[in-house]
């Protein structure tokens, strides 16, 4: 199931990028660079940010700019290419400091000036997710 998923997106299944893939796979929430580092405490630092960017260039995952100063990553859809179409808002709990993808809830589309080419969108919303409510 995970060697299928980064095979899908032309990625080699070495153990460190299955190891992450499963770490995606199992949260519930976006994960930042810190926390994979605390979860794989043997790991280098520059291995598992690598494994994030080519995950993300082969748009296994995306990225998420919450606002709190640490870029997010969260599991991209089976059928999402990262374009703006396809890209979703985001909620920010204040309480818990976490990240969800709010994917049924597609970000609006906006009209740009002549000339200007929107390549990526982000919206989140802030607030107390339902577990600290």
């Amino acid at each position: 199931m995970l060697e299928d998923k980064l095979e899908n997106r032309a990625i080699k299944p070495t153990t460190m990028r299955l190891l992450v893939l499963k770490e995606l796979v199992e949260s519930s929430t976006a994960i930042n660079l810190k926390l994979l580092e605390a979860k794989f405490e043997r790991a280098d630092r520059t291995t598992l940010f690598r494994t994030l960017k080519t995950f993300e260039e082969k748009k296994l995952i995306h990225s998420v700019d919450d606002g709190t100063g640490s870029v997010k990553y969260s599991l991209c859809t089976d059928s999402c290419a990262c374009k703006p179409q396809d890209q979703h808002v985001h909620f920010y709990c204040e309480k818990c400091e976490e990240t969800f993808c709010l994917t049924q809830s597609q970000i609006p589309e906006s009209q740009v000036p002549v000339g200007f080419n929107v390549s990526s969108a982000s919206m989140v919303y802030k607030g107390v997710c339902a577990n600290c409510s």
